[in-house]
């Protein structure tokens, strides 16, 4: 039996066992009602749709991926997993989303908004951030709250599976070090159910972490810098990533936790800095932006990534978590090119129902905020002069790849279909017509907020 029959016999049985439609079933799994119609003709079947059928079908049935991936034997032949690195993985197409958006900055001063509206207690403020990227957010957040909290110390864990991405988060540090000397700061590549305690979930893993605490010397930005820059030898040694045989998704190869803080604070700091084998889980904030991908199960984005973090919240601490939400010229663009294109598919409240699903009992401990679209809802925009994308005006090809490239990364779109798109001029074009029609380029994001309710005295 080749891929596409046995894709085709797995379908057919989902589709019994759910009591659903043949055209139901393409449309919610991969947006195209004619899916199974289109392979029963003989239709080539692609590697990402393979996966997004797959996906749909455990999270509604209830299958396992690996399992239903072992059922087509030609699958890795065709598609060996250390050539499907996924969209949402390609370095540069992130930087130049990072560096023509407002995006990283609007979630950075939300994040403070709501940081600061928590109550923290004595010994510091504790701070997750996952997953961290280049940095930008964070150390925006970190300026934002030595603002507010000048003298208050700040455990911060940071999570990235990217090497490189934590040498451009180590980049932006010495300045927070400088500024604020009551820092730790704890950068790992750890999942996130075992970030909480900075512990693997396995005996295997807890023998191979790898544990290295750096004790700052000096009181100089630049004394920071040339520490941390030699630390670079270190993480090309251990922070490196593989792709996981089922998921596809980058894992980590060793279980790394960078512990960093200065020295001359290191007594004031003893009874934050954490141990191995001994981290506490009590984080007065937690920020979750763009964790996941789109089209990743619900189940998944609950229980593997959301629910983790939730557990770990102190009394009165505060999970604020950031997806994409669409609706905006962005997906306009994306519609001009696949007109049946929907990547986002679960909002806000979905999300906090299955994590609630997740917590049982427990999730009476917490409060779900129920916002409104006003409170939730909030839009970025792509930089650009307003001479030169307003109605007339001449958009230089500058922009026009920025616009497409931030348009092509939000929805997530592979790079599969990214190359076909690419044969012809319609993206560029369609994209100049999207950014001369309003005047310029924005996205909507949507937040969610689940907090731990305080203990009654």
């Amino acid at each position: 039996m080749d891929d596409t029959q046995a894709l085709l016999t797995q379908i057919e049985q989902a589709c019994r066992r759910l009591r659903m439609a043949q055209s139901t079933f393409g449309r919610l799994a991969v947006n195209d009602g004619k899916l199974v119609s289109r392979l029963q003709q003989g239709g080539r079947v692609t590697i990402q749709t393979i996966e997004r059928v797959h996906r749909f079908i455990e999270e509604q049935d209830g299958a396992s991926v690996s399992a239903l991936r072992a059922a087509l034997p030609g699958l890795r032949d065709r598609v060996p997993p250390e050539h499907n690195f996924r969209f949402y993985d390609n370095r540069q197409k992130y930087l130049m989303f990072v560096n023509t958006t407002t995006e990283k900055q609007i979630i950075a001063d939300r994040a403070v908004q709501e940081l600061c509206d928590t109550q923290p207690v004595p010994p510091a403020i504790r701070l997750f951030d996952g997953g961290t990227g280049d940095g930008t957010a964070l150390a925006r957040i970190l300026r934002g709250l030595h603002r507010r909290h000048p003298w208050v110390p700040f455990y911060v864990v940071a999570k990235e599976i990217s090497m490189e991405n934590i040498r451009l988060t180590l980049e932006k540090m010495p300045d927070r070090f400088r500024e604020h000397a009551g820092t730790v700061l704890v950068m790992t590549n750890l999942k996130y159910n075992e970030v909480p305690h900075l512990q693997p979930d396995t005996a295997s893993g807890a023998s191979a972490m790898v544990w290295h605490e750096v004790a700052l010397d000096g009181t100089s930005a630049g004394e920071f810098e040339e520490q941390i820059a030699a630390l670079e030898p270190f993480l090309a040694k251990h922070w490196q990533a593989s792709i996981g045989p089922t998921s596809g998704n980058p894992v980590y190869k060793t279980p790394v936790v960078l512990v960093l803080y200065r020295r001359d604070h290191g007594f004031m700091l003893d009874p934050i800095v954490p141990r191995r084998g001994y981290a506490m889980a009590d984080f007065d904030f937690a920020l979750l932006s763009q964790p996941y991908r789109a089209s990743a199960p619900l189940s998944f984005k609950s229980s593997r990534v959301i629910a983790p973090l939730v557990r770990a919240l102190r009394p009165n601490g505060k999970l604020m978590g950031v997806q994409s939400y669409g609706e905006d010229p962005g997906m306009e663009i994306i519609r001009t090119i696949w007109p049946r294109e929907s990547p986002f598919l679960h909002r806000r409240r979905e999300v906090m129902a299955a994590v609630a699903d997740d917590l049982g009992v427990a999730a009476r401990d917490f409060h779900f905020h129920d916002l409104s679209d006003e409170e939730a809802l909030f839009r970025y925009d792509i930089r650009a002069l307003p001479t030169e994308v307003g109605e007339g005006a001449r958009i230089h090809s500058s922009t026009l790849f920025a616009a497409w490239n931030a348009a092509s990364y939000v929805a997530q779109i592979e790079d599969t279909r990214l190359s076909e798109a690419l044969s012809n001029d319609a993206y560029l074009e369609a994209t100049r017509q999207v950014l001369q029609r309003h005047g310029g380029l924005w996205f909507n994001d949507e937040m969610f907020l689940i907090s731990r309710r305080a203990r009654l005295n």
